[in-house]
């Protein structure tokens, strides 16, 4: 038998991830699963020549801004009777979530997508569609409303 103990739902706080989160909230209360909420703060750091002149936040600012989300993601009301641990790295979104879904034998990720399709597709990628492609557990993927 199939058992989901542990979801892991990755989020940039997009309208996506809230579509992904809702269907991921449901699954769980189902399971008896843990939700495993991940934001990966992508550095600015890379970015500053193209920013020369502009004053970047400082690191702890990302890290309060994504704590604060992190903790009101999900409402007081979804939030009744789910298990619910959260986490933020820095990094590559890519690379630390399948680095979290393994380290953490993640039973399924669940993902937002923003159903992006020709050059638009072409020239950001699909994140959703890398972790698909590399990660060791089932993944879910969700359009955003």
């Amino acid at each position: 038998m199939l058992t989901m103990k542990n979801i892991l739902v990755p989020t940039d706080f997009s309208e996506p991830t809230v579509a992904a989160t809702r269907h991921a909230v449901d699954l769980a209360k189902r399971l008896d699963a843990t939700i495993h909420l991940l934001h990966v703060i992508e550095d600015p750091v890379i970015l500053a020549p193209i920013f020369e002149g502009i004053p970047l936040p400082p690191r702890q600012s990302f890290e309060t801004y994504a704590q604060d989300r992190l903790e009101n993601w999900i409402t007081e009301n979804d939030r009744e009777g789910l298990k619910l641990e959260l986490h933020w790295f820095h990094g590559h979104p890519f690379t630390r979530i399948i680095e979290f879904a393994t380290d953490h034998r993640m039973d399924l990720i669940v993902m937002g997508t923003h159903g992006r399709s020709g050059l638009a597709h072409t020239l950001l990628g699909s994140l959703t569609e890398k972790v698909v492609r590399h990660a060791r557990c089932p993944v879910m993927t969700v359009r955003g409303e």
